[in-house]
């Protein structure tokens, strides 16, 4: 395939994707919203985790709840488990790399506290591993996945929310991710709004 029809094809797929989104997503976008707005109404905060591209969506998803996304309201509380090489390191020699962001939780977290839990897979040990921690804290979980939801699905509680990317492709999960993040960072921002 040359380069032109390789690039089509990206942007067919990726197309695709979102017009599935679009059918599945909406309402889970909406209770996930309103679990992270109740949460911060409550003087509660935000923890986020990931690997890899999905520790990037973690870091833009805190990022813009402590600034804004686009209008202007008050500073909100969020914390990317992903940042703290030190702790991360820590943890990860002294117990287990899959403990990384279950002892952070550990220390963080509090009860009606909200974990942003993004695994494309769904399979990620060190997210699932974060999200049993959070129940065991009294957190709720907003779960971003993909393909069949991976064993994190197993995990989740009635009152948890999952975003579950409706594509087996990596790169489509991730940028339905993205469109997830700034879907909530919208409805966030209108919540909070002045």
């Amino acid at each position: 395939m040359n380069p032109i029809d390789a690039i089509k094809q990206h942007f067919a797929d990726h197309f695709e994707a979102l017009q599935r989104a679009e059918r599945t997503l909406p309402e889970a976008l909406a209770k996930a919203a309103d679990c992270m707005v109740a949460c911060l109404r409550d003087g509660g905060k935000v923890l986020a985790c990931g690997n890899g591209g999905s520790a990037a969506d973690a870091q833009h998803f805190a990022s813009e709840l402590v600034n804004r996304f686009e209008r202007e309201r008050r500073a909100l509380p969020a914390v990317a488990l992903t940042t703290d090489s030190s702790a991360i390191t820590s943890i990860a020699n002294d117990s287990a790399y899959e403990k990384i962001f279950a002892r952070q939780v550990e220390a963080l977290g509090c009860d009606g506290d909200v974990l942003l839990a993004v695994s494309t897979s769904g399979d990620s040990a060190n997210v699932n591993e974060a999200v049993r921690a959070a129940h065991s804290r009294g957190m709720r979980v907003v779960a971003l996945s993909a393909r069949d939801g991976g064993a994190m699905a197993g995990l989740l509680n009635d009152d948890d929310c999952e975003l579950r990317a409706p594509s087996t492709s990596t790169a489509r999960a991730q940028e339905m991710h993205l469109l997830c993040i700034h879907c909530i960072c919208s409805l966030i921002d209108a919540a909070f709004a002045d």
